[in-house]
């Protein structure tokens, strides 16, 4: 049986209201995010754009919470999370590492102390957390690493060149997004991989209906997404391991087919 908490379809009537009961004072956050995501929709149909503005509004606030992270220690201890997980299986200095995105640097900056110069590619759809990923590099006097920043817009990667990373990382990224966008990303990322790399991605997890909710938060059954890597030709798991970490989303690795 499905743990209860993965079977939960949080866009149904029925979770809103038992939720709305037991947290009434987290009622206006949640009315002020759907008039947001009503508004935003109306003006950015496509969710790349929709979501672009979705962090530009939650980076004006706080940089932190904008990638998740109710506050400075939580950022602190996420990114240290992702850091210490990759060096665990495997991470060394000399990787090249593509992190899809990268926002502000939250487990980037680690990685870009860590990896040799040069060696570190972040990317992401915000101009705004972009300018907040600069100031974390200056507040950790990392400049001299020459870590590469890239703004995009969309998942397509066809402006980097094939085979150049051994290690790409998206942490909290499909959970912001619908099919059609992971699909791009899977479509893609393997042309970028190196042989013997691998991509990591976090997403959110349902054993029950796949649902999202006010057009920022997907929930995914993992054969879903395992299945698609597969018919981009690629070969995906589920890291069982990852699990045990105090962190609420889940995580599946994919390589090249022929690196199984």
């Amino acid at each position: 049986m499905p743990k209860p908490e993965l079977s939960r379809n949080r866009s149904s009537l029925r979770h809103k209201l038992r939720y709305a009961v037991r947290h009434p004072g987290r009622m206006p956050i949640y009315l002020r995010r759907a008039a947001r995501d009503t508004w935003l929709g109306f003006r950015h149909r496509d969710h790349v754009a929709y979501y672009r503005a979705v962090m530009a509004s939650d980076t004006a606030r706080s940089p932190e919470r904008a990638v998740g992270s109710a506050s400075a220690a939580r950022w602190l201890a996420l990114g240290q999370m992702q850091f210490d997980y990759l060096v665990e299986h495997g991470l060394k200095p000399q990787d090249r590492m593509l992190e899809i995105g990268c926002g502000n640097l939250r487990a980037g900056w680690r990685f870009i102390d860590y990896l040799d110069p040069g060696h570190y590619y972040g990317i992401d759809i915000s101009p705004d957390i972009l300018l907040a990923a600069q100031r974390t590099l200056v507040h950790r006097g990392l400049q001299s690493r020459l870590a590469h920043l890239a703004l995009v817009e969309n998942l397509t990667l066809d402006f980097l060149p094939p085979g150049r990373f051994t290690v790409v990382h998206a942490h909290s990224v499909f959970s912001h997004s619908p099919p059609e966008v992971i699909d791009e990303c899977l479509a893609n990322v393997g042309r970028v991989l190196a042989p013997g790399g691998f991509f990591d991605f976090t997403y959110d997890r349902t054993e029950g209906p796949e649902h999202q909710v006010l057009h920022e938060d997907f929930y995914y059954r993992t054969e879903t997404l395992l299945a698609l890597a597969e018919r981009h030709g690629l070969t995906a798991r589920f890291m069982d391991d990852w699990e045990r970490r105090p962190h609420g989303q889940s995580k599946i690795r994919v390589t090249h087919a022929a690196a199984e």
